[in-house]
């Protein structure tokens, strides 16, 4: 499926802003089941762009703007061909969870077993992953249980929350978004010893409405497999991610992912927007082999 993504960001502020200085994680990975054949990143006013591969291999944009002014955009546009992977199923190889220690052994497996600055591992989340897990012995089923877990008990609610809720503030409400259903998510994982980490990106809707937290930014879980390797479920939408998912970034929670960030001098009043359009292409079979670089505009 080939798609089209627009993320625009638009700050607003009530007074002059000087000395901006921001870091972006928009483009989209090319990883298996996805090539990003054509990104661009324009920002108004305009400004010199660099990039780099962060910690997690995480494509990250740096801008500063320096000149004074009162409205900051930031657009980025990619292009992505997306593929079905093949899902796990019951006659896969089992993973145990009583082998899942030698998990913390793994150097790519290590930080997403701990806690971080959204989730938080106690003997209260330990306890909640037993319930929901229900005596389940593989590492796979386990995971899948508590998705399920989290799609029948929370309540997706747009705007009960924001990017600084903690991980114990949903599990008392009960309710959020999809940003908070994954760090549920990760805590119960990882309370059991199943590397977890968590994904941003976006989700296609097609034309019929039936999906939470398309047409916007998204964000799920991976768990790490043994022998099989990382594995996309959506607690949001009760199930396991496909080619409607588009994978942009990876990291121990939303902290290390976060779509836009940065500092400047001036007013604290600010109005934010955000528009994200997901769009499907004619599909082009060949382009999956040919990826195209980065493209920067200013």
């Amino acid at each position: 499926m080939k798609l089209h993504v627009l993320h625009r960001t638009r700050f607003k502020y009530a007074g002059t802003v000087k000395e901006s200085y921001n870091e972006a994680r928009l483009q989209p990975t090319t990883s298996e089941g996805q090539v990003c054949h054509n990104f661009i990143l324009k920002v108004l006013p305009t400004s010199k762009l660099s990039h780099y591969l962060d910690f997690y291999f995480n494509y990250v944009h740096l801008f500063d703007v320096s000149q004074p002014h009162t409205e900051l955009v930031v657009e980025a546009n990619s292009t992505v061909t997306t593929v079905d992977t093949p899902a796990l199923g019951v006659t896969a190889t089992p993973a145990l969870l009583a082998n899942a220690d030698a998990c913390a052994r793994m150097e790519r497996c290590y930080d997403f077993l701990q806690s971080s600055t959204y989730v938080e591992l106690n003997a209260d989340v330990w306890r909640l992953a037993l319930d929901a897990t229900d005596g389940q012995a593989d590492m796979w089923q386990a995971s899948l249980a508590i998705m399920r877990y989290i799609y029948r008990e929370f309540h997706y609610q747009p705007a009960s929350t924001n990017v600084h809720t903690h991980m114990r503030e949903v599990l008392k409400a009960k309710h959020g978004v999809c940003q908070d259903f994954a760090h549920v998510m990760l805590g119960l994982c990882r309370s059991l010893k199943i590397p977890a980490r968590y994904v941003s990106g976006y989700l296609y809707n097609g034309p019929a409405d039936q999906l939470k937290g398309a047409q916007a930014s998204h964000a799920w879980v991976e768990v790490y497999i043994p022998n099989h390797g990382w594995c996309g479920l959506d607690p949001t939408n009760n199930r396991l991610t496909y080619s409607h998912y588009v994978k942009v970034a990876v990291g121990r929670d939303y902290a290390d992912v976060s779509p836009l960030k940065g500092t400047y001098r001036g007013t604290a009043k600010r109005q934010l927007s955000v528009d994200v359009l997901v769009t499907r292409l004619e599909d082009d079979a060949a382009s999956v082999a040919s990826p195209a670089g980065t493209k920067l505009a200013r």
